[in-house]
């Protein structure tokens, strides 16, 4: 910020500090000290901001604006004084309404404001009737200055001297694209958007560096466009031109609105990795070659000025095949398996230069390989042909158009050659003729066939491609012979071609076919027979279960009712046990439990026990219907209270004393109280 322009701000806020309200209010007080109380009075003075555009030198005097008491009641007795800067010379304010003019041309660039003092006398009295008033007058800035670029080294980080006594800006070769290389600022006069400006790089350097404006500082940043190479160019004379970015068409004549001046950068060394001589290498190599033939060669070196020996690779891909080597010390590229066109045109392989004395120095290029096309596929038929000819055909009639495909080169550039062999010329029941557009038809040479005398024709066709060297190869067509009247119905041919392959006339496949439908029709009879009494069975059992499932909503009486409901009535003759006799196994079974008490699961006894009661349980009688599922609790030894079962039990209940109960505590005291209670009754 110059000096003009902080002293523009000072004396601004100075104005705004005279013209306040307290300062206006302390003014009215003074006029009027016989009121005791001070009282709210209006401004004296009223007028709006003043300006003035710089260079303006025609229609002279031009208005600027009014100061104006609120006492002028526009009579005339009123007369306005204009003093301080400029008064008189520069500006003229008129007595009698106090507007003001400029009336010389005045410059923003040598003075920004001017300030003015004001005063409002009686024209009868000659006395002031306001207090002079101070105000400025600002000077409005058009762009009548152009950039210029200052004398001085233009720095980015260190600086580097030059025998000539200039600075240069510094980019190391190894900076990615995009580095800002330094910046570079343009001074104007002029201020907000008339000095607001545009930088531009001309010549050649604006290949290799470009530059963008800060609309904020209006400064020039200098960006790295391309790589650069200290081996190569180490210097870069750069020309920078500044170009105001709004022009007043009044200043037009003045000259161009635009400053340039040239920037030296210098470039330093950096140690870089190897470069191929090329970005992407495309090589070809012919399929089936043997294996160790040359692909192509590819090379690396490095830049720097102590070159390094150079070491090549192939990035190998873990999960495909190896097909080429390099070798390390020369690039040369060679096949290590069979190529195979059909099975891929093309390899994409990437090859890594490495430095010797400095392993991370790494670069890589591309390698595209192309298989060539070796004609090593002969042609043979687009696809599998089903041709038939009526026994009633007539001579010269097309029966059947081929065509070829063959797996070499593209389809557009085949051309197939079709022709009868050698060996079925001697037949003259067909002919093959080439269409010229790689299809053929298949025509009668006579009229009249019988499937009696032959019911097949076998046709060699010959095909032959436009390869180098051309192959050939020999394609058989066959020809089946149809009973048909006025077109051919491949359905009935294909029926008749079956039978006679099959060595069986029409009366016997009729009577084949006969016997087939006869034992299908059989088979899905018994089918549908088994189903029916399926079905039948089933709706008995369910009327059956109908008719005996019997709901009731009544208490039952416990095990001595036995009436509620009779069970047997589940009983169908169909599904009646037939009753064995029962084997008296009661003795036997307690005396098994007892010795299953003392052992466990596990145990044969207890196995043996098991199996016993379900013996029992198949051959009793009065066991529910079909299967029955028993569950048997198994109690462990060590109990206090020994065991609680019935089974080991030579008495009843009369016979057995519960007095121990009343030692089980008070948990079991109503249950003692009732065995006690009735042992004490009978005894």
């Amino acid at each position: 910020m110059n000096c003009s322009t902080l002293l523009c701000l000072l004396l601004t806020v100075v104005q705004l500090w005279l013209f306040s309200p307290s300062t206006q209010n302390h003014s009215a007080q003074n006029t009027n000290q016989s009121y005791t109380t001070v009282r709210r009075v209006k401004r004296g003075w009223i007028w709006e901001p003043l300006f003035v555009t710089e260079e303006q030198t025609s229609r002279m005097p031009v208005y600027v604006g009014q100061l104006k008491s609120d006492l002028d009641k526009q009579d005339g007795n009123l007369q306005y004084i204009l003093t301080g800067e400029g008064a008189g010379s520069i500006f003229i304010i008129d007595e009698y309404n106090g507007k003001i003019y400029v009336i010389q041309k005045v410059d923003r660039e040598e003075k920004p404001f001017y300030i003015l003092r004001a005063q409002a006398l009686n024209r009868n009295t000659r006395l002031p009737v306001e207090p002079e008033s101070e105000f400025i007058i600002k000077v409005r800035d058009i762009n009548d200055h152009k950039p210029q670029f200052l004398d001085g080294p233009y720095v980015a980080t260190v600086p580097e001297m030059s025998p000539e006594g200039l600075y240069y800006l510094n980019i190391s070769e190894d900076a990615p694209v995009g580095t800002t290389v330094g910046k570079i600022m343009a001074e104007d006069s002029d201020i907000g958007e008339n000095a607001a400006m545009n930088y531009f790089i001309e010549g050649d350097s604006s290949d290799v560096f470009g530059i963008i404006t800060d609309n904020e500082t209006q400064e020039g940043i200098i960006l790295l466009k391309k790589r650069v190479d200290y081996e190569s160019k180490r210097r870069h004379s750069v020309s920078i031109k500044a170009v105001n970015r709004y022009i007043d068409d009044r200043f037009l004549k003045e000259g161009p609105f635009e400053d340039t001046t040239t920037v030296k950068i210098s470039v330093q060394d950096a140690d870089e990795p190897p470069v191929f001589n090329l970005e992407n290498y495309v090589m070809e190599i012919a399929e089936g070659v043997a294996n160790g033939s040359l692909v192509g060669v590819v090379s690396a070196r490095d830049p720097d000025n102590v070159e390094s020996p150079v070491r090549y690779s192939i990035v190998q891909v873990m999960h495909l095949k190896r097909l080429f080597s390099i070798n390390e010390h020369n690039g040369t590229i060679i096949t290590t398996e069979p190529l195979d066109r059909e099975i891929a045109s093309w390899h994409n392989i990437t090859v890594t230069a490495t430095e010797t004395r400095n392993p991370e120095k790494i670069s890589e290029a591309n390698v595209y390989i192309q298989v060539l096309d070796v004609n090593d596929h002969a042609p043979e038929f687009a696809k599998f042909y089903e041709t038939f000819v009526c026994e009633n055909a007539v001579s010269n009639q097309l029966i059947q158009s081929i065509s070829a495909v063959d797996k070499d080169d593209s389809e557009e550039s085949h051309h197939f050659y079709f022709a009868l062999a050698q060996e079925g010329k001697n037949n003259s029941r067909f002919t093959v003729k080439d269409n010229q557009d790689n299809t053929a038809g298949i025509f009668t040479a006579k009229s009249g066939f019988s499937r009696q005398e032959q019911f097949y024709f076998y046709l060699p066709i010959l095909i032959l491609d436009n390869g180098s060297p051309p192959l050939t190869s020999t394609n058989t067509l066959t020809v089946t012979v149809c009973d048909c009247d006025t077109e051919v119905n491949t359905f009935y041919c294909r029926y008749g071609a079956f039978m006679y392959s099959m060595g069986l006339s029409t009366e016997a496949l009729v009577a084949v076919l006969a016997c087939i439908l006869i034992l299908l029709v059989f088979f899905l009879a018994i089918v549908a027979i088994r189903q029916q009494r399926k079905k039948s069975l089933f709706s008995e059992k369910v009327e059956e279960f109908r008719e005996n499932i019997v709901r009731y909503d009544d208490e039952g009486g416990g095990e001595e009712d036995t009436e509620a409901f009779d069970i047997s009535a589940l009983r169908t003759r169909t599904v009646m046990r037939t009753c064995k006799p029962r084997k008296n196994i009661t003795t036997e079974i307690h005396s098994l439990y007892r010795q299953s008490l003392q052992v466990g699961p596990d145990s044969a006894i207890f196995r043996q026990f098991i199996s016993e009661k379900l013996e029992e349980a198949n051959t009793d009688p009065s066991a529910p219907p079909y299967d029955s599922l028993q569950r048997y609790v198994f109690e462990g030894t060590g109990s206090l209270a020994g065991s609680l079962s019935s089974l080991g039990s030579d008495m009843s209940d009369v016979d057995q004393n519960y007095d121990y109960l009343s030692d089980w505590g008070p948990h079991f005291k109503q249950l003692a109280g009732m065995y006690v209670s009735h042992r004490s009754a009978r005894d």
